[in-house]
């Protein structure tokens, strides 16, 4: 797709990456097949093609409206059509680029701003995990709008304390610790396990994707660089081998570190080295498979996992959590329709596009339904709470229920 930028675009770096990636662009519309909003809206403006021509026209000059906006918004930024798209066109990142000069130039009423505005800092904030407590403690006075999104509240179980001379960085993250804290302990007991030993550096925060997504690029940028100073003094001194995610979400972002402090003449050079070394845990699961061998029980009973797609197409991982937990015992299945479709969580979509993000959950959860699961596991945050608020089947982290099999063997 041949463009031709604007004077305002030309000379810059966000002008030339956008055009390189449009000139990958072959029209064929495969993407349109699988992205969920189209789908479900049928409009050819609410799918990956239709909003590389906006972000296109704009980058050519023309001005952009709100439903210009509103069409860049409902993208669920889920990546499928990165995966579908035989050209290796970055639409997530053309994407950004796009969000963030439509933001500059469409004013958003008071509402919308609050909103946001509230997300960015809230979910970010250290005040966080007290707000989350509280609402815990009344979530059965609570609307069920926000009952939803406030899970009652888990144990941690304890941490291990034992040393072991291999060691990984792994980032607790901004609301996990608060929504779900046996994730963070299960993964230190499952690597413990394994003679691995974790480390957390507590003063990184938020992996900077909340801020980044709702058009804050340079507070997420500052929360990257925090992160990157947090580990740095760990990765320098080769004191660990690996820093790892178990939200997928946290992962995909940290991964592309390189690609959003690229052009940082401080920062370039640490970044690249940070995503270099980050890996998600299910990676970690070919060499955890023979050193928890004879040590799992698996509880019977049917596992129906919903890959993420920061996951699956985010960070192109796939089968991996079914095939090495079936080799422990485990019967996990992926649904056996739309496996590769968003479930509509996609960090803070749920809350400001809720009605779409409930029919993706719905459709998901009637294809999960389908397999008679004991339970559902997935490996993100938002997409384990997101499910939980549509179904009395229990939805859990993958490694929460693999620390189970260890506890009980």
């Amino acid at each position: 797709m041949q463009t031709n930028l604007s004077p305002e675009f030309k000379d810059t770096a966000e002008g030339r990456e956008a055009e390189a990636i449009l000139r990958k662009c072959v029209h064929c519309g495969f993407c349109t097949a699988t992205c969920p909003t189209y789908q479900i809206l049928g409009d050819e403006l609410d799918g990956p093609r239709g909003r590389i021509y906006l972000i296109k026209q704009v980058l050519e000059g023309e001005a952009p409206t709100r439903k210009t906006q509103l069409h860049l918004d409902r993208c669920l930024t889920c990546r499928n059509c990165e995966s579908t798209c035989p050209s290796g066109v970055e639409y997530g990142h053309l994407a950004d680029i796009g969000r963030r000069i439509v933001e500059e130039k469409v004013p958003r009423g008071a509402g919308s701003k609050a909103l946001r505005w509230a997300l960015k800092e809230g979910l970010t904030s250290p005040l966080f995990g007290p707000a989350m407590r509280l609402g815990q403690a009344l979530r059965p006075l609570l609307p069920q709008a926000l009952k939803d999104k406030v899970p009652p509240r888990r144990d941690a179980g304890r941490l291990p304390t034992r040393e072991h001379a291999r060691k990984v960085l792994m980032l607790a993250g901004c609301v996990q610790p608060a929504m779900a804290p046996n994730i963070n302990s299960a993964t230190a007991r499952v690597l413990d396990a394994a003679g691995i030993q974790t480390v957390v550096a507590r003063e990184a925060g938020c992996c900077g994707a909340v801020k980044f997504h709702l058009n804050d690029q340079e507070g997420g940028r500052a929360q990257m660089r925090a992160n990157i100073d947090a580990w740095w003094p760990d990765v320098q001194s080769g004191r660990v081998e690996a820093i790892v995610m178990n939200a997928s979400g946290c992962g995909v972002t940290v991964r592309e570190y390189a690609h959003h402090l690229q052009h940082d003449p401080e920062y370039a050079s640490k970044a690249r080295r940070i995503s270099e070394l980050t890996r998600d845990l299910s990676e970690l699961l070919p060499e955890l498979v023979p050193a928890l061998l004879g040590k799992v029980k698996p509880a019977p009973g049917l596992l129906a996992f919903h890959p993420p797609c920061t996951l699956q197409h985010g960070q192109q991982l796939r089968g991996g959590v079914e095939s090495y937990l079936g080799q422990l015992g485990f019967t996990v299945r992926v649904a056996l329709n739309e496996s590769h479709l968003c479930c509509g969580s996609a960090g803070t979509y749920s809350v400001l596009h809720p009605q779409m993000a409930h029919e993706l959950r719905d459709r998901k959860l009637g294809h999960l339904a389908d397999l008679q699961p004991q339970a559902i596991i997935s490996a993100n945050i938002g997409c384990i709470t997101h499910l939980q608020s549509g179904t009395a089947t229990p939805v859990r982290h993958w490694v929460e229920v693999l620390d189970d099999a260890l506890s009980d063997s």
